[in-house]
């Protein structure tokens, strides 16, 4: 697999059920929110981070990563021997035509049909040179497993959710997504407008443990990521 520029470090990843809810702007711009709201009755100080609950929170986080890589290890185990199709692929070729999709691994599981949002996924979207731009892997460069795993329920943009029906639970299947199924000109991904997709996606069983599993790892992050901003999360909630 060829090194690519990371993008789902400790302090910058997040998936795509997390990269519409938590993110810089959207950080800040909720806090200053919150607070105005109090009318105010809160302060910045209110909300401070102290270094103390900022190791509990890392703490906190690396716990919940670890179970729940733990517990994914071998999803993850089938899904990283197709990591070396995360690789550089002609944009005029992707961006022609309709979705495509090819199957690496075909699952045991039920099959997805239109508008089917009972699953969860794990997978990585990456450009046309090769940069990945999202991905429920640790490490886009040298991944040693999962930190989350996407709810299907979560708002996807059409070429997803026409790239998967058909797919089976369990299996592994590559989606190309012209820029017309993608963002289109409502934002700018890949260095630009109308920009094709790619995404290695592994579908698997909506179960209960995992399902909770997965959003109490992703509420352990969020509460990270506020932290790194100097923003104590439970102090801010209970406001």
């Amino acid at each position: 697999m060829e090194e690519m520029e990371l993008r789902t470090s400790l302090k910058q990843r997040i998936g795509i059920t997390l990269i519409a809810v938590i993110m810089v702007g959207s950080i800040i711009a909720s806090y200053v929110a919150i607070v105005a709201s109090g009318g105010g009755a809160s302060s910045a100080s209110d909300t401070e981070i102290t270094d103390e609950k900022l190791a509990a929170y890392e703490t906190a986080y690396e716990e919940k990563k670890a179970e729940f890589q733990a517990v994914t290890t071998s999803e993850y185990n089938k899904y990283s021997q197709y990591l070396d199709k995360v690789a550089e692929y002609n944009e005029d070729e992707a961006n022609a035509g309709e979705v495509r999709s090819s199957d690496l691994v075909v699952g045991d599981g039920r099959e997805l049909t239109e508008g089917d949002t009972d699953y969860l996924a794990f997978y990585t979207g990456w450009c046309a040179d090769g940069t990945v731009f999202d991905s429920t892997l640790d490490d886009t460069s040298e991944p040693t497993g999962f930190v989350s795993a996407l709810p299907a329920s979560t708002g996807l943009i059409s070429g997803w959710t026409t790239g998967v029906i058909g797919m089976k639970l369990g299996g592994i299947r590559e989606i190309t997504i012209p820029g017309e199924y993608a963002y289109q000109d409502q934002m700018e991904i890949c260095g630009g407008h109308f920009k094709p997709l790619k995404f290695l996606v592994m579908a698997v069983e909506k179960g209960d443990a995992l399902s909770t599993l997965a959003s109490e790892t992703s509420l352990a992050y969020t509460k990270l990521q506020y932290a790194y901003y100097g923003i104590d999360y439970e102090k801010l909630s209970s406001q």
